[in-house]
């Protein structure tokens, strides 16, 4: 790899032979500042002018907003556009032109919020449709228990395979080994073994960001004191954990509600049977299932009801159910050719929630194990670890805690009725965030509140390529930053690497949403150069990149040199990368197909992680 770089390299000045940077004054004194990097202006500067301020400019630029906006931008409409529509395998078939002589009828519209939220552009419909999907398959089925009269007394009978037998082991099971499901999935939502699924106890929890802030970022400290021995993993500075966060009780009320599930039936137990799949697991085998559970915990663990857009296996379903003929009408319109494009529009826009689709068309109740059987499984979220998990540790009750720390930003989507709406995983921890906090101020000293998680899945990249004790260079943005902080904490307790660690820390304003400011370590203020896009002359991440090429240039051609990128794609991570091409451009003396390549070989090389979302 190193010999492919070096041919990349060899035909080009002696400016790309890698130096260590000189210092040159600067509010932080171990980031350098290239001299061959100018400041991009949105107004030039002309003689004899006032100085005019530089005006802030957004990371992306949405350009299309509508089906409308499409059509204007690319002089196609929706229906031209399927095959390249979402990728989600709805568009197998082209919708025909519409035909002379096709008879077109006249519905009424559902008179609701939900159903006008939906936004269709649906005028009128054919008589007949074409290319209707087929009524999904059902996969999963509920069926009452009644606890046999008769329990097998000996082993013999114990093993039998009668259904009697079976219901009976499950029920035993369910009533001796099965989880409080309150704070955690039941048992069979647990990830492969040798993994847990592990209630830890949130030790403390505080609000990172400020009033104002556009994102409301939480710390947590969990206590993993009592993680269950037997797994060959353990967590890692820059590591992750895996969260199997619920659905929330009331949105899980509501869809119950909707489809007039009797509140007695909610929580008794029930054998649930699938016939195929790995639902109602996570990581399970593809295989038939038999286990008892409640039809509570079905909905509020085991099914997404608000993370993907509709499929048509969804509509099919409601439609399949909807007693009111003009419900049935539009959405059987949707599943069908005629429909696509409307479909296509339905599908690509903002995620629309069951309980949207229920309120739209209230006629339609199906069986909730036919729902079951046509919904994306809930998975589970991961959260990359903010410090060094070796090295924290405290002292309650007489005994040593071990902690582990984790930064949450809350996702906020659009929603129909109270204009936004959080996402599972991080609306899951926000709630939890804020009755710890409420518990505290009404005097409870230790709130018993907790997050169930689990280790040894899935290894951030960043933990992984962790091995060496070369210079280092961490580009982050918003809670990007938060793996960085362990690496960093464990890296100035080392005093021959206190000097060859450098972070670059976007934020929007430093008054607000600076995460972890001042809790780096000793040399925090020489190794950390904050950028603000929102205060001061506003500048991005990935604009600092391009000022600190004598750095990047350094770092990445150093022995054991690595560049870590951390946060999301859109805006940052899009745009760090197309900065650090233009350093190779400048320090390298390459062509841009030649820069981009000398990442691409970096990368190949475990020299250059990004881990972006």
């Amino acid at each position: 790899m190193a010999a492919q770089i070096d041919l990349l390299l060899a035909d080009r000045s002696a400016a790309s032979i890698p130096e260590e940077p000189r210092p040159a004054p600067s509010a932080t004194p171990s980031l350098t500042y290239s001299d061959s990097s100018d400041e991009s202006l949105d107004v030039e500067e002309l003689p004899n002018q006032p100085e005019i301020p530089r005006r802030r400019r957004a990371s992306t630029r949405l350009i299309a907003q509508s089906p409308a906006d499409v059509q204007r931008i690319t002089g196609e409409t929706t229906t031209q556009l399927i095959k390249r529509c979402c990728g989600g395998g709805c568009c197998l078939g082209l919708s025909p032109k519409k035909k002379e002589g096709v008879d077109y009828e006249e519905i009424e519209f559902p008179d609701n919020d939900a159903y006008r939220s939906l936004k269709l552009k649906i005028d009128q419909i054919p008589s007949t449709l074409n290319g209707v999907c087929e009524v999904p398959e059902q996969t999963a089925y509920l069926q009452p228990i009644s606890r046999p009269s008769v329990v097998p007394s000996s082993p013999a009978e114990s093993v039998s395979s009668s259904p009697v037998a079976n219901v009976e082991k499950a029920l035993r099971s369910l009533d001796l080994k099965d989880f409080d499901t309150q704070i955690q999935p039941p048992s069979f939502v647990q990830p492969h073994p040798p993994h847990h699924v592990f209630a830890a106890r949130i030790h403390n929890t505080r609000e990172l960001t400020k009033e104002g802030a556009e994102k409301r970022t939480f710390h947590f400290d969990l206590d993993v004191t009592n993680y269950p021995e037997g797994e060959d993993v353990d967590f890692k500075v820059g590591g992750a954990i895996g969260v199997s966060a619920p659905n929330e009780s009331s949105i899980v009320e509501e869809i119950l509600d909707l489809l007039l599930v009797p509140r007695y039936l909610r929580d008794k137990p029930v054998l649930l049977r699938t016939t195929k799949g790995r639902w109602p697991t996570v990581w399970g085998d593809d295989q038939a299932r038999e286990l008892v559970t409640t039809r509570r915990d079905l909905l509020t663990w085991c099914s997404d009801v608000q993370s993907y857009p509709p499929t048509k296996q969804l509509l099919r379903a409601l439609a399949e159910h909807a007693t009111d003929e003009n419900e049935r009408k539009i959405l059987l319109y949707i599943c069908s050719a005629e429909g696509q494009g409307v479909f296509c529009d339905f599908r690509t826009g903002p995620h629309i929630s069951l309980v949207q689709l229920l309120h739209a068309f209230p006629s339609a109740k199906p069986p909730l194990d036919l729902l079951l059987s046509v919904l994306q499984p809930l998975m589970p979220r991961f959260y990359s670890l903010s410090n060094d998990p070796h090295e924290s540790f405290l002292r309650r009750d007489g005994k040593q805690h071990r902690l582990i720390e984790i930064a949450v930003t809350v996702h906020e989507a659009d929603d129909w009725r109270s204009g936004s709406r959080t996402g599972v995983g991080s609306g899951f921890f926000q709630r939890q965030a804020l009755k710890f906090l409420e518990a505290q101020a009404k005097g409870e000293k230790d709130p018993e509140f907790y997050i169930p998680m689990f280790k040894g899945l899935m290894a951030n990249p960043l933990a992984k390529q962790f091995v060496s004790d070369g210079p280092m260079l961490l580009i982050g943005a918003g809670v990007g930053i938060a793996p960085f902080r362990g690496f960093v904490q464990r890296r100035l307790k080392t005093a021959n690497c206190a000097n060859k660690v450098w972070v670059l820390q976007g934020i929007r304003d430093s008054l607000v949403d600076e995460l972890y400011s001042g809790e780096w370590g000793v040399h925090e203020d020489e190794v950390k150069k904050v950028v603000q896009s929102r205060r001061g002359g506003g500048r991005y991440v990935q604009e600092e990149v391009k000022e600190q090429a004598d750095l990047v240039w350094y770092i990445i051609n150093a022995v054991d040199g690595r560049v870590f990128v951390c946060g999301s794609t859109k805006g940052m991570g899009e745009g760090v990368e197309k900065a650090l091409v233009e350093v190779a451009m400048s320090k390298g003396n390459l062509e841009r197909e030649e820069a981009q390549k000398f990442w691409d070989l970096k990368k190949e090389a475990g020299q250059y992680i990004a881990e972006t979302w």
